[in-house]
């Protein structure tokens, strides 16, 4: 080797040595603050067990502490369905839970134990450390005022794609007693609403949910905490479900949001999210001024059969043999399915549809979401009624 060899080598050579030194004393406070936020984050999660125990309907789950009073939120799922839920906190402590209310639009539970100063995840958006931190009088009430309940439900905001968290669970009932939960690390890939469904029901939740690019869909994952690498209770990991446009097992959590409005409506009693149990009625394409194919088969193609002159559909440039495909960001393969989408629309809001035409997709904007009887029915003439 040259000199001059020696001397470009020299300054690199020495550069990585430095590297190999203080490299791992640089990242060890990041790595200590994550096994913190880790650390934190278990002493919250709850080891659930009850009914089940046959194959393909396992008898745990996973659920997490809201308030030191002892709630708890989970999935709602058989397992809750028995005279004995037992809990499981992660110190080994074993508590007899009962079942406050269950969601079953969002498809979530608020479980009830007996205990006083307990280990929290905080729903109003603050960190782990700062739920922590705060003092417990002996007397604490049996959760937040309904006041501050409600405003912390408009102070909780979505984690942003690329958002790096971790995932705690009891996945395949692997820990037992004081064992520790499992923990997964992966990133929020995006954010989308949830078309999914369990065998050939269709999931009720169809609000927006965290995709996850590693694997929480697992056996008794259902109901764990998502946190992020800063400590922050980002939402709660869902129930085992297949996407229903492509089928395949999806990884997802739903959003603090979600959880901590769930809560609050468990928590008080209200009865709004029990309508979500009626049969949802189906929305009538004929308030929108246009009329689908007769709906004959279980999968009826959603062609436009006839458009109403004077109405929001004519307006908007929707034409007959129109083939509609999407609702909004929804997809829609049937009848049913439109008349399905658009009951799930709030009524003022602005309804968009996708439709196949001569070979293209074109986006046709049909006004705002209306609500009152159907306009009345011309005789039918060519494309329009």
């Amino acid at each position: 080797m040259t000199s001059l060899t020696r001397l470009a080598c020299g300054p690199r050579v020495a550069f990585m040595l430095v590297l190999l030194i203080l490299g791992p004393l640089a990242a060890r406070p990041y790595a200590e603050a994550n096994e913190a936020a880790i650390e934190l984050a278990a002493r919250t999660v709850v080891k659930i067990y009850g009914a089940g125990g046959f194959r393909g309907l396992e008898s745990y789950q996973t659920g997490f502490l809201v308030s030191p009073s002892g709630h708890v939120m989970t999935a709602m799922s058989t397992v809750l369905d028995s005279d004995e839920i037992d809990c499981v906190l992660d110190d080994g402590r074993r508590y007899q839970a009962s079942v406050v209310g269950i969601d079953p639009r969002r498809e979530m539970a608020l479980l009830k134990l007996d205990g006083e100063g307990l280990p929290y995840a905080p729903l109003d958006g603050a960190s782990l450390a700062d739920a922590a931190a705060e003092a417990v009088p002996p007397n604490a009430a049996e959760g937040p005022p309904a006041g501050a309940a409600a405003a912390a439900a408009t102070s909780v905001t979505l984690a942003a794609p690329g958002t790096r968290t971790y995932a705690l669970s009891n996945l395949f009932g692997v820990a037992v007693g004081d064992e520790r939960v499992s923990v997964q690390q992966g990133v929020i890939s995006a954010v989308v609403p949830l078309a999914a469904r369990r065998g050939a029901y269709e999931a009720p939740y169809s609000g927006n949910v965290y995709l996850l690019d590693f694997t929480v869909n697992n056996p008794g994952a259902a109901g764990g905490l998502l946190v992020d690498v800063r400590g922050y209770p980002v939402g709660m990991l869902g129930k085992e479900l297949r996407s229903t446009s492509a089928g395949i097992w999806l990884n997802y959590a739903i959003p603090l949001p979600e959880v901590s409005a769930s809560f609050q409506d468990l928590l008080s009693g209200r009865t709004a999210e029990a309508e979500a149990m009626v049969e949802r009625i189906p929305f009538e394409t004929r308030l929108l001024g246009f009329l689908l194919v007769p709906d004959i088969l279980e999968k009826t193609p959603p062609f436009v059969e006839a458009v109403i002159e004077g109405t929001p559909a004519a307006s908007g440039g929707l034409r007959a043999d129109d083939l509609l495909v999407a609702v909004g960001s929804r997809s829609v393969t049937s009848c049913a399915a439109v008349a399905e989408e658009l009951a799930r629309i709030e009524e003022g809001a602005t309804v968009r549809v996708s439709v196949i035409r001569d070979g293209a997709i074109v986006d046709i904007l049909l006004g705002p979401r209306p609500a009152g009887a159907a306009p009345a029915v011309q005789e039918l003439g060519g494309e329009r009624l």
